[in-house]
């Protein structure tokens, strides 16, 4: 079973890359798209949501087919990995707008008001105030996401990119010891969960201290 875990474990840096530039893809895309969600001009609050929803109710797998199989395949190269970024990526994106948007929701209008009143510069009023109560507040929802998300990256395997589960089904397919094979990748996904769970809530302990002082 060691050399089949070797093996295997050849696909933990693909799953990682996949996993966390797909997270930074939606961490940064989503924040302009839950401030175009919150707009008070009514076409950009109907184009993002309209994006939002069109992301979120296609499924992940089919994202992947239509980049690499469709535009990959039909316009220009893409490589694997860089398609399973980019949807995976895309996704994240919708779901990041939607957890910010909650997040943005639960902060009282009143402090802002109150930080105008006060002379700051909306800027000023968005970074100060506003933006560290929000990734607070979104904090939880966003490491669950990143689990989630973790979870998710195994469909990167249909495109051809290398990362645990498709490693764990070729060993399956080569040693036929797949009850084995995958009750180790099982493993493998607990083992890198846990820490972001835990990191998770210390960071919100930190943060929820901060605040109380």
């Amino acid at each position: 079973m060691g050399e089949i875990a070797t093996q295997v474990l050849l696909g933990l840096p693909w799953t990682l890359a996949v996993t966390a530039l797909a997270l930074l893809i939606g961490v940064a895309l989503g924040m302009p798209l839950m401030l175009a969600r919150s707009s008070r001009w009514l076409w950009l609050k109907l184009l993002s949501g309209s994006i939002i929803t069109l992301v979120r109710s296609i499924p992940p797998i089919v994202w992947l087919f239509v980049i690499f199989f469709g535009i990959g395949s039909g316009y220009f190269r893409i490589s694997p990995f860089t398609a399973a970024v980019i949807g995976l990526g895309l996704i994240s994106s919708a779901y990041m707008a939607e957890i910010y948007r909650g997040a943005l929701l639960s902060i009282h209008s009143g402090q802002a008001e109150g930080a105008a009143a006060l002379g700051l510069h909306p800027v000023r009023v968005w970074i100060d105030v506003i933006m560290p109560q929000l990734f607070r507040v979104a904090l939880p929802a966003m490491a669950t996401f990143a689990i989630g998300l973790l979870k998710d990256s195994a469909i990167a395997s249909t495109i051809g990119v290398p990362e645990l589960t498709f490693q764990a089904n070729a060993q399956s397919m080569a040693t036929y010891r797949g009850m084995e094979v995958f009750s180790f990748v099982a493993a493998v996904y607990i083992v890198i969960s846990l820490p972001v769970a835990w990191l998770s809530r210390d960071l919100d302990s930190r943060m929820r201290a901060k605040v109380s002082r």
